[in-house]
């Protein structure tokens, strides 16, 4: 099997303008896109800082928010693709904090 890259395609900074979709779109794609992002950030910062004002270990933590070991790993790694916001709005619920959403 040959498993040399033969082309490269570059980007040019927005996936949604690559893809085909008009330059608005894309643009109203990629700010929601980011705006996912921060929030998925926010919500994993406050889980990690839950965990560590309560000095919990991972698996400890786990038995709390009625998630696996890993799971939890992997939300004090950043590894936000791996969540929705509604998991992450549901485990810092089992926690008595709340999200608060602000529009500006």
């Amino acid at each position: 099997m040959d498993t040399k890259i033969s082309h490269i395609t570059p980007a040019n900074g927005n996936i949604f303008l690559d893809l085909g979709f008009s330059a608005g779109e894309a643009a109203t794609l990629k700010a929601h896109s980011r705006a996912i992002i921060e929030m998925k950030l926010l919500l994993v910062e406050a889980m990690d800082d839950w965990i560590r004002e309560n000095q919990l270990k991972q698996a400890e933590a786990a038995a709390i928010l009625g998630v696996s070991r890993p799971r939890i790993s992997d939300m004090v790694n950043r590894k936000i693709g791996k969540f929705t916001l509604d998991s992450l709005l549901m485990m810092l619920a089992k926690t008595n904090r709340s999200a608060h959403l602000s529009i500006r």
